[in-house]
């Protein structure tokens, strides 16, 4: 096994947050959420977004949400294919490329040293949905507070952003004591 492995990965994550900031513009995805679920909304709804050809955004909605910053987020609800909602519809795929290469190399190692055994997919699951909950959680915070996590630490310490750095090291303080007890509750102490 590779003991700087995360070395290279956290150049790679930073030469592609570089690119991406160079050609288009800094990430953040957290609106994108809101642009799904306003795009469930409108197609149960066909009145919450018209178009108003007096505003800049081409735009307006009956919902207050969706109005805001004369009607931007109304517009990429109607039209949602743009790089951030890409982005985000990548988010899943490239999770999923990376658990399964995880997964591979994993096997891999198992088997050089002959201890290779199958995880039950119950077991699977009750590791995995406390993880995708948590998120859903802070997912639902940020868009509540008006910002976006990876925006604010990922982007916004690469621009040199007070706020990004302080939200950093307000996640990484609970997340670090969090997953330090789950470990410890996961090999069985109390």
């Amino acid at each position: 096994m590779e003991r700087n492995l995360w070395i290279k990965k956290a150049i790679g994550l930073g030469a592609v947050f570089f690119i991406a900031v160079l050609l288009v513009k800094p990430i953040g995805v957290s609106t994108q959420f809101s642009v799904l679920s306003g795009i469930f909304h409108s197609a149960l709804d066909e009145t919450v977004i018209v178009e108003d050809a007096e505003r800049s955004s081409g735009y307006r909605s009956t919902n207050a949400y969706y109005d805001r910053k004369d009607g931007s987020l109304a517009k990429s609800i109607e039209n949602p294919w743009n790089y951030d909602f890409v982005f985000v519809l990548a988010i899943p795929l490239g999770g999923y490329i990376a658990y399964a290469a995880n997964n591979k190399r994993r096997r891999s190692l198992m088997s050089d040293v002959g201890q290779e055994k199958q995880i039950p997919i119950k077991t699977e699951l009750r590791q995995l949905l406390p993880s995708f909950f948590g998120g859903m959680i802070i997912l639902y915070s940020a868009r509540m507070a008006d910002g976006c996590t990876s925006g604010h630490m990922m982007s916004g310490i690469m621009q040199g952003s007070v706020s990004g750095y302080i939200f950093a090291i307000c996640a990484f303080a609970v997340a670090i004591p969090t997953a330090l007890l789950v470990a410890h509750r996961s090999r069985g102490g109390h």
